[in-house]
């Protein structure tokens, strides 16, 4: 099975490529095949401007298109997942995640912004055509603890975590070829990253 990872802060490190990490993990001792895109993989001008000729949208676009699955990881901002994310979305084409199961994922600074998932990104989700939306699962701060280099998940949220990605590997629809320029010559699970772009994203505190 094919799976794209999306963690979409600018951050770095980040709460939300954290939770991405632990998951995608998690979905290769399943035996998936995971692409990751990191938010700064993507030239923000390119992004903003919705330019699918630039070389990372391209990508993106062909992997989704492949893709059995999506994970979308984001931050949460005034109540709901960020901007950034966003414009990620509007790049997939109407019912562009028909036939694909989607993993909802969100960092917050409270619990109070739980219902960001239910309310903010899963009707979008559904309006690009999942087949089917998971549950997901919303970190808020305590859930993440600062480290040195990182963040160190705590054990509640991790087993979340795993039972979600557990859940996803076992909804998933059996795998399509992996896109050309993702294809490698061994058969195990494969994990490709792209996560830098000649852009900046501006920093956050949250996320």
């Amino acid at each position: 099975m094919n799976i794209v990872l999306l963690a979409g802060s600018p951050s770095s490190p980040s709460r939300v490529a954290t939770l991405v990490a632990h998951i995608g993990a998690r979905l290769r001792d399943r035996q998936a095949h995971t692409t990751q895109f990191d938010l700064n993989a993507f030239e923000p001008g390119s992004l903003v401007y919705a330019n699918t000729r630039a070389p990372a949208i391209k990508r993106y676009i062909q992997a989704l298109a492949a893709a059995d699955a999506l994970v979308v990881a984001t931050p949460v901002y005034q109540s709901s997942f960020s901007g950034a994310v966003k414009l990620l979305l509007d790049l997939i084409p109407q019912n562009g995640l028909r036939h694909k199961v989607v993993l909802p994922i969100a960092a917050g600074g409270s619990p109070h912004h739980l219902l960001a998932l239910d309310y903010a990104l899963k009707p979008v989700l559904a309006a690009l055509g999942a087949d089917s939306v998971l549950g997901g699962v919303y970190a808020s701060g305590p859930d993440l603890v600062r480290d040195v280099g990182g963040y160190r998940i705590q054990h509640e949220i991790r087993e979340r975590l795993d039972t979600a990605a557990d859940e996803l590997a076992n909804r998933v629809r059996p795998s399509t070829p992996p896109p050309p320029l993702l294809r490698r010559a061994d058969s195990g699970p494969r994990h490709t990253v792209f996560a830098s772009a000649a852009g900046t994203w501006p920093r956050t505190a949250a996320g």
